[in-house]
């Protein structure tokens, strides 16, 4: 059977889903890729306006003093990237990809001290969802931000998470292949000198219908806030 022709991340991620729903069997773990910038799809009302869910529970703690000053001196709170497949709650996981192994799989990096990245993916009968919480720590906070602003400049159609991290956006993208909707929402949270990334998809293979888009971008901001728990207690005392 041959790979969906989507872009390059979902290609990677759904072609051996479709294979195994074909067949019946489920999905445990699968091949990690880039997140996609095709087909944007807005996750608020309007351009850089707050996403549909917000931060209250302080995750944010440990940023660093804001990519402003201009001291000249690298401001940098993180070492090193935290472990990334015990960095979201159990309970989280079993409610964002039903069926997946909990304990996640970690993507092989050439740095680990740089960045690290662990994935979550499952098919629970028709119910595709995959999930990747990646943390990266550059060399000072103006590196981040530069790296942050970069990123979100690509994208158009989310919007801002307030309270999340120094800065955050969420975006939530859909594609169809075939009449089979996929739905990805992702949120890029900076603080300090680290970025977190987070990517979280869903696609129905008997209704060919994605996940709707709140909830995909409030599974995505979910993963983010857990995450940023994890990167909190990372930081350098």
């Amino acid at each position: 059977m041959r790979s969906l022709p989507l872009p390059l991340a979902l290609t990677a991620r759904l072609s051996p889903v479709v294979v195994l729903a074909a067949a019946g069997w489920s999905l445990t773990s699968g091949p990690f890729a880039p997140t996609p910038t095709a087909g944007h799809e807005s996750a608020s009302t309007t351009p850089g306006s707050s996403a549909s869910e917000s931060s209250s529970d302080g995750s944010g703690s440990g940023s660093g003093s804001g990519s402003g000053s201009g001291s000249g001196a690298a401001v940098k709170a993180y070492a090193a990237a935290p472990t990334p497949c015990t960095s979201v709650a159990v309970k989280t996981i079993e409610s964002l990809v039903p069926g997946a192994k909990t304990d996640g799989k970690e993507i092989p990096s050439t740095d680990t001290k740089a960045r690290r990245t662990c994935s979550w993916n499952a098919l629970k009968g028709f119910d595709y969802r995959w999930l990747d919480v990646s943390f990266e720590v550059l060399d000072s906070e103006q590196a981040a931000d530069k790296t942050y602003k970069e990123r979100i400049a690509e994208k158009s159609g989310g919007g801002a998470v307030p309270g999340l991290g120094d800065t955050a956006y969420s975006i939530v993208n859909l594609t169809t292949e075939d009449k089979q909707q996929t739905r990805e929402g992702e949120v890029i949270v900076r603080s300090s000198n680290a970025l977190v990334v987070v990517t979280y998809n869903g696609s129905d293979f008997e209704t060919k219908k994605a996940p709707s888009t709140d909830e995909i971008n409030k599974g995505a901001i979910k993963a983010a806030k857990d995450a940023m728990t994890t990167l909190a207690g990372s930081a350098k005392s």
